[in-house]
């Protein structure tokens, strides 16, 4: 943005009186001068693009640049910066496009670094979309870059622009036979031999973007554009997760597969690109404050609050010993101690659990707010630390081992009572040394791993924290939070809508229908762990589309029976697969209609126009379903085995 407009502001605004109103020049280079203006006729904001006057001045170059110009604004897509009109003002050539308040995703990361997975992989889907649109009209882009990637500050929409037009410029600039257009570092190798590219060079130079977004590098370095451009040619790029920690592995995978040297080895097209990368999309729920400030305080007291009060409960312990009648104070100091620790820690507990019951939350909800928190929680830890454990965390494991080993030997030579004095020394030393290392160790492994998250969801979804909830809940009525089904799985929605209804029951009919909360629960676990199967499907999917590069590079073999043998191999597992998941998704879709005729049915009994038998009909039918998911859910883990193995 500049301060003072040049002499081309007055120059393009006079030519441009009574259209558009120049305000302010918001970014100048290579493709010209790009200017704030608003509309006059429509009273709206947009951005002015003005053709170098050098190139304006070429007639082959203005008259390229126009036709590319004129293609794009054909364009209608929610993914791509919409071009409004197309003109020559005396010796202006412009184009006037939508006004886009954001930053493109070049200079996002250029000011704040690598992008966050989940950021990358839907900035990356938007603009497959926006490709496979384009594509289809016919229109390559030929600049997929970052710099060309808008990024919308009110709704984080990924827009792409300049279609085309990028390459105009840069061509008229280098004339001759064989030239090449666009950016270096962005380039696909098809693009950097000066040869007709098409839409798989768009999708080379998406995943060259994704490359660059996730670990601020380029997939090739060098001093020069031909240094960089000659890799492009005859190197591959490291992998992507070796340069990015903590990337998914469908994401990984996706990108590396963009980055193919051969374009028949990326995706046959940018919808198959989408999917991919909306396999790689991680699902995110935005947990409720009441479940999330249970979550984190739980049942603690904090750190200094918890040192305070163990001073004070030992002092009262110590008090309640001395007052105790002769002969029980010590029982009397350890039974208030052992109260102390335990029971009051419980109280507070089932306080707040009473307080969460309150505000509309059951135990079901909380038990998918915790897996929710675990899940976030070990990507955290995954990207700062790594899956695995680091070098620093193998060499204090390795002391603490070493120091634990030493002084149970040093232990052992005091038990046989030898050297005491040397003995009691190395004994005193080592087991410092090991039970340092190892407190060291834990804190780390804690905070790569949610280990004590992990401990308290599974505690919660035991019997033990079912009573537990149960008796904060005594003498409570709760009445369901507003919103609070937002996060949650559509079963477990409506499984908890049929629970809630079959309690309004009266009891001679509950009685009656005393089989209906255990097969709503099946429904409920089923349909989970078929929505789970169903993620294990697109990931095996996913690696099996991988592997089939393999297969389309050996199409070309000199031996035309094993190519077709493989290739017909790898055809045939992916149609199973995908026959799987779709009858794991036919059955997840039962499921749910299954839970739905039954919460129906409980909804007509409460208005007076159900009949019991009607219900009881529609239980018999649910748990027919019931068993035929149980069946597939069984039978696929055996083929699922015998296709990981083909």
């Amino acid at each position: 943005m500049t301060d003072e407009p040049g002499t081309d502001f007055f120059d393009l605004q006079q030519a441009l009186a009574g259209r558009f109103s120049l305000e302010r020049e918001l970014g100048r280079g290579g493709m010209g001068v790009v200017y704030l203006a608003r509309e006059v006729s429509l009273d709206r904001p947009v951005a002015l693009k003005l053709l170098p006057p050098a190139l304006a001045a070429q007639p082959a170059a203005r008259e390229r640049f126009l036709h590319e110009a004129r293609t794009a604004a054909k364009l209608s897509h929610p993914n791509i910066v919409p071009i409004f009109a197309v003109d020559e003002v005396d010796e202006f050539v412009l184009f006037a496009m939508a006004y886009i308040d954001g930053e493109t995703l070049g200079q996002r990361i250029r000011a704040r670094g690598p992008r966050p997975a989940s950021e990358v992989t839907r900035i990356l889907r938007e603009v497959a979309w926006a490709l496979g649109y384009a594509h289809a009209q016919g229109v390559v882009h030929r600049d997929v870059k970052p710099d060309n990637i808008l990024l919308e500050s009110s709704s984080g929409r990924a827009l792409l622009t300049d279609f085309g037009i990028a390459s105009v410029v840069e061509s008229a600039e280098q004339p001759g036979p064989g030239q090449v257009s666009g950016t270096a570092e962005f380039m696909s190798p098809e693009q950097a031999k000066g040869e007709t590219v098409g839409p798989a060079s768009d999708t080379y130079s998406l995943g060259a973007v994704g490359y660059y977004a996730l670990s601020g590098r380029f997939p090739f370095e060098g001093s020069t554009h031909h240094v960089i451009l000659a890799k492009h040619i005859n190197e591959n790029p490291a992998p992507v997760g070796s340069v990015a920690q903590g990337v998914p592995r469908r994401l990984a995978q996706a990108i590396d597969r963009c980055l193919a040297k051969d374009a028949a080895q990326r995706f046959a097209n940018d919808e198959e690109l989408a999917e991919a990368l909306g396999l790689a999309l991680p699902e995110r729920r935005e947990l409720p404050v009441a479940l999330r400030v249970f979550i984190k305080r739980e049942g603690r007291i904090g750190s200094g609050g918890a040192l305070l009060y163990m001073w004070l409960l030992a002092m009262v312990a110590a008090l309640a010993g001395e007052l105790a009648p002769l002969g029980l104070g010590t029982l009397a100091g350890f039974g208030t101690f052992i109260a102390g620790v335990t029971l009051v820690p419980a109280g507070i507990l089932i306080n707040r659990a009473r307080r969460l019951q309150r505000a509309g939350y059951g135990l079901d909800e909380l038990v998918v707010a915790f897996k929710a928190e675990v899940d976030r929680a070990r990507e955290e830890g995954a990207f700062e630390f790594g899956h695995g454990p680091s070098t620093y965390e193998r060499v204090v494991r390795a002391i603490c081992a070493g120091g634990l080993g030493l002084a149970a030997l040093s232990g052992l030579g005091l038990a046989v009572g030898g050297g005491a004095q040397a003995l009691e020394m190395t004994l005193a030393l080592s087991l410092t040394t090991g039970m340092g290392a190892g407190v060291l160790a834990l804190v780390r492994w804690q905070r790569r791993q949610p280990v004590d998250r992990q401990l308290r969801s599974w505690l919660w979804g035991s019997r033990l924290g079912q009573w537990v909830f149960r008796a904060a809940g005594l003498g409570l009525k709760r009445t369901p939070a507003a919103g609070s089904a937002t996060y949650r799985p559509t079963e477990m929605a409506i499984g908890m809508a049929a629970d809630r209804l079959f309690g309004t029951l009266p009891r001679e009919l509950r009685r009656s229908l005393s089989e209906l909360p255990d097969i709503v629960r099946k429904l409920q676990v089923d349909a989970q762990k078929m929505r789970t199967r169903i993620e294990e499907l697109n990931g095996i999917l996913a690696e099996v589309s991988s592997e089939r590069l393999e297969s389309r590079a050996l199409e070309a073999s000199p031996s035309p029976d094993e190519s077709a043998k493989l290739v017909g191999q790898r055809q045939a597992l992916e149609e199973d697969l995908r026959a799987a998941r779709d009858a794991t998704q036919q059955r997840l879709a039962d499921a749910v209609a299954a839970l739905e005729t039954i919460r129906l049915g409980l909804l007509r009994m409460q208005a007076g126009s159900g009949s019991i038998e009607s219900l009881t009909d529609d239980l018999t039918a649910a748990r027919g379903v019931a068993d035929d998911v149980g069946q597939l859910l069984e039978g696929q883990g055996e083929v699922s085995m015998l296709l990981r193995g083909d």
